[in-house]
């Protein structure tokens, strides 16, 4: 199935898109941008083919040069009705004819571009045997910020799929937790994003009692009991955007220790958001939480970055991790989750959906961060 994107845009949106790319492109001293079916095209086009076909589609961004999207004949008709069609000169091909002999003819035989992370290896060959002279890196690594940035549409879309969550975690606290499995809750968790708004649910972790302590257990069948700290964690696309929050609730009355751990983690996650502000380095955020971990003797028992962007996918640059020197910029999308996790025992994470405004930060969740105690 081909289609287009669900988001309330236009074809300048994605004409200021394409151009935006090819003026990073030369700054990034590339000849141009090869864009697979994927994100990045979403964004850039409005345009959704599938990912899974093995016919080439391939949008090509040169300087200079008006877009091009390289398509399938029989995928053509679906591509003109795109949102950014109007920008784009479609160039199709029929089965049986060479793709890459069509895409060759509208790049510099020596030139480097920046290609789509998530490209097949096939069309990426093809490339390269139609063009030796050529070379390629990774989109991420040439151009890491291209969808960092969110415009004013974006930021409602992903305002909105964070409330969207929420009100998932609103109704799941209410849930009965002991005596029911794991697969069970996370169920409940997808139901819920569904009935809220999402089109697309990412990941639904329940990770209860010791399971906590592996922060991408996800569901199992283990059953939940009375005494469990349990990881909630979950996620997906609404309106082409996406929503991540964690909270940990615990199934009864918590031990004191059990307490105290999760007051840290909400403690270190709060110090994580207070650090967001315009030129601030993404490695910043990471510091200032990680700091309050360490500080109270559990700094081993915190093992992944403090945050990832959010945008058309659930996790995308930038990342809050130490050495990203990138600095922040108002628009910038993306989580704040500290975590500890206790082998054996249990773990706590907690995690908002954070945007870089004018003068510090604003939490896209907003749902208790205190310890939430459930049935």
């Amino acid at each position: 199935m081909t289609g287009t994107a669900p988001a309330p845009f236009t074809a300048d949106d994605y004409r200021a898109r394409m151009e935006r790319a090819a003026r990073a492109a030369v700054d990034a001293g590339l000849a141009g941008l090869l864009v697979a079916p994927g994100p990045d095209m979403v964004w850039l086009t409005g345009y959704a083919p599938t990912a899974e076909t093995e016919r080439l589609t391939l949008l090509v961004l040169a300087p200079g040069r008006d877009p091009v999207l390289v398509v399938p004949t029989l995928e053509a008709p679906d591509a003109a009705k795109a949102a950014g069609a109007s920008a784009l000169t479609l160039r199709d091909w029929t089965d049986g004819k060479d793709p890459y002999a069509v895409t060759a003819a509208l790049l510099d035989t020596r030139g480097r571009f920046g290609i789509s992370d998530n490209t097949w290896a096939m069309h990426l060959l093809g490339l390269q045997t139609a063009l030796p002279g050529t070379s390629y890196a990774a989109l991420t690594d040439a151009l890491p910020m291209l969808r960092a940035v969110k415009d004013a549409a974006e930021l409602e879309l992903l305002a909105a799929a964070g409330a969207a969550a929420d009100a998932t975690f609103e109704e799941i606290r209410n849930v009965p937790f002991a005596g029911r499995r794991e697969s069970e809750i996370g169920a409940d968790l997808a139901g819920l994003l569904r009935r809220f708004g999402h089109s697309q649910v990412d990941f639904t972790i329940v990770a209860s009692g010791s399971n906590g302590a592996n922060p991408h257990h996800e569901v199992g069948d283990r059953l939940v009991e009375r005494g469990d700290m349990v990881v909630l964690d979950f996620g997906g696309l609404k309106d082409g955007y996406g929503s991540d929050t964690s909270r940990t609730v615990h199934v009864g009355e918590p031990t004191d220790e059990e307490r105290r751990v999760h007051d840290l983690v909400r403690a270190a996650q709060e110090a994580g958001f207070t650090a967001v502000r315009p030129g601030a380095a993404c490695q910043d955020v990471d510091r200032a939480a990680r700091a309050v971990i360490a500080d109270a003797g559990y700094g081993e028992y915190f093992i992944h970055r403090t945050g990832h962007g959010i945008g058309v996918t659930t996790h995308e640059p930038p990342y809050m991790i130490e050495g990203e020197e990138q600095p922040l910029v108002p628009g910038m999308c993306f989580s704040v989750e500290p975590g500890v996790y206790l082998p054996g025992r249990f773990g706590v994470r907690i995690e908002d959906i954070v945007t870089v405004t004018e003068d510090g930060g604003r939490r896209l969740n907003n749902t208790t961060r205190e310890m939430v105690i459930v049935d």
